[in-house]
């Protein structure tokens, strides 16, 4: 094992040799010659070439040699693009699997929050996706989880105080605490949310805000408390009302929410440098057919929004908020994360450099080994299902509440009360079931908006908590559904009562082991299955399931406690 004395030899040395070969005494490692960069500095693009050594940029101004060169050839050449907030169990397929896809749309860095993973295996699912993000090609930062569960009312599969994550703030790739989803219990006081975020300022380090809709004296507060930015914005208003108390602005476009065009506008001169991109969730169809933060950068570009201010946001912005100083920008000091373009309006990516080395050409990727993980976590992940034993009179809901989807978003309407499953109407039992203590607790209500005519369908992927949420006809179908998610330790699964068709995701409940082209196959032919049982095209069968089961987004969700009113913070009975 390397000493502390042979560890600061070796980096005096690399920073040494990074001098030289910044003031042409020495052979870089690579040059590319001829390139049209991006300078973040200056707002302008500028001509130079481009000297690595050692995985960092050495200079952008002399002239160099080195043991390899790329002819860039008056191509644009961009920093490597930033998502500042991904959950990647989102993309249900294991880390390196989401490396090697994104990798290609030009991405080099993600923020990850992985609390989807932490509601299920508390602190040990942190490490094991610390572990699973170990040199994968991406380099993944992490938020710490600040909601595990999402709040008091939910049952998840661990309960996190400060003291339990206190101890990751010191791994280097922890940059602070996640999205704060808890804004009532900031506004109240509450003692185990506070200490939480005293603790991530103890240490220096960012807190994120997760807030829909928050404004006024409210608002005031819940900034005052210590968050410092927001990624919930679903229109111009309320991001200005946060942006000018001082957060940031992460402008979202994912699978379940699309808020770029509405918070267009906020990338001008007077306000772009408060705002950076992210997609917070991404399934495999997206990533594989339309791309990452490239697909946000497309948009712009074709919306007329200025490419460099444009740039800037995918790139430096969220650099300087989470104080990765020698990221998101081409010059002497800063990783050579670089991202070469064909052609700038479609986005065209000709070459991705990771630290120096291509990791993307010419549509050929380059296939990372996967990390090792302690066989104690993976063991933990894939026994995470623990259903008590389910009955048919389990489910006899009677009178209770309807919860009405809105097509193309995640908040939902209150939809009254019905007395009985009534698909002709499109009103259908809806259940929430906890699998991670054996409590047997189910929570039921009705769902309107769905569209189910025949069957059921069953997720383990139920935002936060992470139990085991499905709708049905009837409740004998439900269980049918229910009881195939059991079997394969998670997935999702649709049945029309006689046959069965889903995708098992064995790994905590969330991802899958294959590669990303397989599950995403395997996931379409699921969901089209649904859509041949009467659920409206409108929505995504599995992803607007996942969402109906948070209750920290109005208007009306459904925990293992029952249906929950989020705007009054009390359950219907």
């Amino acid at each position: 094992m390397e000493t502390l004395d042979q560890r600061l030899a070796r980096k005096l040395e690399k920073k040494r040799r990074l001098i030289r070969v910044a003031a042409g005494q020495e052979e870089a490692d690579l040059v590319i010659r001829n390139a049209r960069f991006l300078n973040v500095f200056t707002s302008r693009w500028e001509q130079g070439d481009i000297a690595v050594a050692g995985g960092i940029i050495a200079g952008i101004c002399g002239k160099y040699r080195a043991a390899q060169d790329i002819d860039a050839a008056g191509r644009y050449l961009i920093p490597g693009l930033i998502d500042a907030h991904i959950h990647l169990e989102s993309a249900i397929v294991m880390p390196a699997e989401f490396a090697r896809i994104v990798l290609r749309h030009g991405t080099t860095t993600v923020i990850c929050d992985p609390h989807e993973i932490a509601n299920v295996m508390g602190t040990d699912g942190i490490r094991f996706m610390l572990q699973a993000t170990e040199e994968i090609g991406v380099d993944v930062m992490f938020m710490l989880p600040s909601c595990v569960p999402a709040t008091t009312l939910d049952e998840a599969g661990a309960s996190l105080s400060y003291r339990d994550i206190d101890m990751f703030y010191s791994h280097p790739r922890v940059l602070g605490l996640a999205e704060m989803m808890n804004y009532t219990g900031v506004l109240n006081g509450d003692r185990e949310v506070l200490e939480k975020i005293l603790a991530a300022q103890s240490h220096h380090k960012k807190i994120d805000g997760h807030a829909p809709a928050l404004s006024g004296a409210d608002l005031d507060a819940y900034i005052a408390a210590g968050v410092y930015s927001d990624h919930e914005c679903s229109d111009l208003q309320n991001a200005m009302d946060k942006l000018r108390r001082g957060q940031f602005i992460m402008i979202r476009e994912g699978t379940a929410a699309h808020n770029l065009d509405a918070l267009l506008p906020l990338i001008q001169p007077e306000l772009y440098s408060r705002c950076m991109f992210a997609t917070d969730d991404k399934h495999p169809n997206d990533l594989l057919r339309g791309g990452h933060i490239d697909a946000i950068l497309r948009r712009c570009f074709s919306a007329g929004t200025d490419p460099i201010l444009a740039l800037k946001t995918a790139t430096h912005n969220a650099a300087r908020y989470f104080l990765m100083n020698n990221k998101g920008a081409i010059a002497g000091g800063y990783v050579a994360d670089l991202v070469l373009l064909d052609d700038l309006p479609s986005f065209r990516i000709a070459r991705v450099i990771k630290r120096g080395k291509t990791v993307f050409e010419s549509g050929k990727d380059i296939r990372m080994d996967p990390p090792h993980i302690d066989s104690d976590l993976q063991k933990a992940a894939r026994n995470s299902v623990h259903l008590s034993p389910l009955r048919t009179d389990s489910l006899a809901a009677g009178r209770a509440p309807v919860i009405r989807l809105i097509p193309g978003q995640i908040v939902t309407e209150d939809g009254g009360y019905a007395e009985r499953p009534d698909p002709e109407h499109d009103i259908l039992l809806c259940a929430v079931f906890e699998r991670h203590r054996h409590t047997g607790h189910i929570g039921i209500g009705y769902l309107q908006g769905y569209g189910l005519r025949k069957g059921a369908v069953a997720t383990s992927i139920s935002h936060d908590s992470h139990n085991i949420i499905a709708v049905g006809v009837s409740a004998s179908d439900i269980l049918h559904a229910v009881h195939a998610v059991a079997e394969n330790g998670g997935g999702i699964f649709v049945t029309d009562g006689q046959n069965t068709k889903g995708l098992p995701l064995p790994i905590a409940g969330l991802m899958s082991d294959a590669p990303m082209e397989q599950v995403n196959a395997c996931l379409e032919a699921v969901k089209d299955f649904a859509f041949s049982l009467g659920v409206s095209r409108g929505i995504d069968p599995f992803m607007t399931l996942s969402f109906l089961a948070l209750p920290v987004i109005p208007k009306l969700k459904l925990t293992t406690h029952g249906v929950f009113d989020v705007e009054k913070w009390a359950f219907r009975t």
